[in-house]
């Protein structure tokens, strides 16, 4: 079980580091961090309460007095001028993505967070809108000379107030990642309505292989096609372990159409299922006449309990659920179904500056049929147990950011979500072990402060798109270049409460090992996509072992400091820079997604191929931030890295200081495993271990690590198949697997060797003699 904070976030809220001097104040209209002006021309109205450490003040939560009670409030914060900033903002209704600027006049609508970037005197201050009672805030550009307003509002113009205190918090710190880590532990005991990733165990489907019926089939999803998807993948060498019945499995039809016709269950006009409702917590009738291979049961149950029994890797079958039931909720007035009210959907203000989204228009509409909120539990409850009972182990939950739409006769959008949220939370930790759900379309605050209290995976990136649903033929590849900087970025924020899901791809796409490459290194689930029969898997099994497991890193990635505030996407000179940490070696990942993003003219992500040509950068051991997560690396006595270049298949020696330059076409990539050396000291051998290097995440191989000094001998344990390497100054005087000699070659100062899969064992030992 993950370890509890309840008693300890008191002791640990606010820590910064002995040698750290960072404090903030209000003071003579200027917020100051150390000393240094970030926000000036505050108005009078703004009040600022200090949250303290050790007698420094290092945040501060931001309120204020307005002069009437209304119940959206839009208010000046002060002057951004001549500050580097990165954010988080809301480009459509579900999902968000990174956008940097300088001063106030760039700052997006409904932005959820701010990073100002530090100087030599200037810690890094984090600016992060919350809620307070039942509003919610967000941040936006003032109307003119780059002041930055906050937004605050409830969803209803029946709740109203006119004070605030605590609608937004400021925090300082010298290092931008224990900026986040510091700030939402502040927050979480402040709100004590959500719990951190660490507080969580992630489900097991993180560990595993996985394959999504969505790009396979969209809405005509049927067993058979799914049973001979998941049977290809076996016979292939890569067996899932995870399967995800997507959108189509369910009950659901349109308002002018029968109850017992169950609609179009094979509809693919684009939107077309958006305008249903759910009439049946069961499975629809393409799942309910499965007749089983081995006997005279049927429907759903007999369907998983016969995919489980053929496949003996695949454990965990999920499905696809809508957060109301379906895309147009639960329809009124159906036999066995809660009751519910169709309730006219309505954008807010800054909502309506997001891209316009299809499921929005289509959902706008048709309205949703809502189920009461304090009868919630009962959609749900009905749902869940229905699934438990025919052998689900757990929902991907999508549309999940419908309520703020609908809000206005409940309490507004915090009151609304609050019921829910609880009715949710109940019904996960009884069905499915309290972690079971892929939470989905939620990227907005509402979510992560109210919705996280048991679910602890999450979408960190926009859908992928094998082609642009606008139509633009080049958005075959500057869509995944958008994709890639949304889950980087996103994840500085949402790692803090979910643990970052890069969502699927497809193994056959023009892209595919660039995606491949950025899911082997992101610390989440791997998945496809992947459409019957049509799967490359000579890429694949450079992420997926013949068990169905996957090298995963401890951590989750996030972008490198040098690449924090700059825009990766549309400058046409910065290279997408992430990092990772394995148990005993580093990861670095270089990605040229130059090429097309967020156009705050057009309000809307579209191609800019002026951008698109090859990146130059310089990348460094330093780049890792190696006493981050929870299994930091030592780095005491360190002063060379082993570094392994998986396209060039190279190695080199650099000391953490010394940097390489790298050139990459767009859309392309570079993998670097980053092993700090050890010297054994009987005859001074430098060694580091590189892992399995036909794996994209090579490091992840490397599950245990044992240095006999007497002997002059490293023991390393293994994860997986394939060519193992080492870096080492001097040959190896003998090698063993599994205590049994073994061949091996010794160029450019790697030791090579080669593991087969273990026939009883998951795991090799492989010895070096010196």
């Amino acid at each position: 079980m993950a370890p509890s904070l309840t008693t300890t976030l008191q002791q640990e809220t606010g820590l910064l580091h002995a040698d750290s001097l960072s404090s903030l104040k209000l003071q003579s209209s200027t917020f100051l961090a150390n000393d240094h002006p970030i926000l000036t021309h505050v108005p009078p109205n703004i009040i600022a309460t200090p949250h303290y450490k050790d007698n420094t003040a290092v945040g501060c939560f931001v309120g204020l007095d307005a002069d009437e009670p209304r119940s959206r409030h839009v208010v000046s914060l002060g002057k951004l001028k001549g500050i580097r900033f990165t954010s988080i903002f809301r480009f459509k209704l579900w999902w968000s993505t990174h956008w940097s600027g300088t001063n106030g006049r760039d700052v997006e609508h409904e932005t959820q967070m701010i990073i100002l970037q530090n100087n030599n005197a200037r810690p890094y201050v984090l600016l992060l809108p919350l809620i307070e009672g039942p509003f919610r805030a967000s941040l936006q550009p003032g109307l003119h000379d780059d002041y930055i307003d906050i937004c605050i509002e409830s969803g209803s113009t029946r709740v109203t107030d006119s004070t605030f205190r605590a609608s937004l918090y400021i925090h300082v710190h010298h290092d931008p990642y224990t900026l986040m880590d510091e700030a939402m532990k502040v927050i979480r005991l402040h709100l004590g309505t959500f719990r951190l990733l660490e507080e969580k165990t992630p489900p097991p489907i993180v560990d595993k292989f996985g394959w999504c019926t969505w790009d396979a089939f969209y809405l005509k999803v049927h067993p058979q096609g799914v049973w001979e998807g998941v049977k290809g993948l076996v016979e292939g060498g890569c067996p899932p372990g995870l399967v995800i019945i997507d959108d189509g499995w369910q009950t659901f039809c349109r308002d002018d159409e029968t109850v017992t016709c169950e609609g179009n269950l094979d509809c693919s006009i684009p939107g077309e299922q958006m305008l249903g409702r759910l009439v049946s917590f069961e499975e629809n009738s393409k799942f309910k006449e499965y007749r089983s291979r081995r006997d005279d049961k049927e429907g759903m149950g007999a369907f998983v309990r016969d995919m489980k029994e053929e496949f003996e890797g695949l454990e965990e079958v999920y499905v696809w659920h809508a957060f109301c039931g379906y895309w147009g909720g639960i329809r009124p007035h159906v036999e066995g179904m809660p009751q519910s009210k169709v309730v006219a959907p309505k954008l807010s203000k800054g909502a309506e500056m997001t891209m316009t989204d299809l499921a929005v228009v289509k959902i706008v509409e048709n309205g949703v049929g809502l189920v009461e909120p304090e009868e919630a539990h009962k959609l749900y409850e009905g749902l869940h147990s229905h699934l438990q009972s025919v052998g689900i182990d757990g929902v991907k939950i999508d549309v999940t950011h419908v309520l703020e739409m609908v809000s206005e006769e409940y309490g507004g959008r915090v009151e609304l979500a609050k019921a829910y949220y609880n009715a949710l939370t109940a019904s996960v930790r009884k069905h499915f072990k309290g972690n079971g759900v892929i939470s989905s379309m939620q990227q907005c605050n509402d979510f992560m402060f109210l919705g996280t209290q048991t679910i602890s995976l999450g979408r960190v990136g926009d859908d992928f798109w094998c082609t642009d649903p606008a139509g633009d033929p080049n958005g075959t590849y500057w869509l995944q270049g958008c994709h890639m900087v949304h889950c980087a970025y996103n994840s500085l924020w949402m790692g803090n409460f979910i643990h970052p899901d890069w969502d699927m791809f497809q193994s056959d796409h023009a892209c595919a090992e660039f995606h491949a490459a950025s899911r082997a290194m992101s610390g989440g689930p791997i998945y496809v996509s992947d459409s019957v029969g049509k799967h490359n898997f000579k890429l694949l099994k450079k992420l997926v072992l013949p068990d169905g497991s996957i090298l995963r890193c401890q951590h989750y990635a996030l972008p490198t400091r040098d690449c924090l505030f700059q825009d990766p996407l549309h400058d046409g000179k910065t290279m997408l820079k992430i990092w990772n940490l394995n148990k005993y070696a580093g990861v670095l990942g270089l990605f040229n997604c130059q090429g097309g993003g967020w156009c705050p003219v057009a309000r809307r992500n579209k191609n800019a191929s002026e951008f698109s040509h090859s990146v130059t950068c310089f990348a460094s051991p330093k780049d890792i931030e190696w006493n981050k997560g929870k299994h930091p690396i030592c780095m005491k006595g360190v002063d060379i890295f082993a570094v392994y270049m998986f396209k060039d298949d190279k190695l080199k020696l650099l000391k953490s200081t010394e940097s390489v330059q790298v050139s990459l076409e767009p859309f392309s990539f570079e993998l670097w495993t980053v092993s700090p050396v050890v010297v054994l000291p009987k005859n001074s051998i430098q060694f580091a271990p590189i892992g399995l290097v036909n794996m994209l995440n090579s490091g992840g191989s490397i599950v245990s690590v044992e240095y006999d000094q007497q002997e002059n001998l490293a023991r390393i344990g293994l994860k997986g198949h394939g060519e193992m390497r080492v870096f080492a100054s001097e040959k190896p005087v003998s090698c063993k697997m599994d205590g049994a000699p073994v061949e091996f070659d010794y160029d450019d100062n790697m030791a090579r060797l080669q593991v087969p899969w273990p026939s009883s064992s998951r795991l090799s030992v492989v010895e070096y003699l010196f």
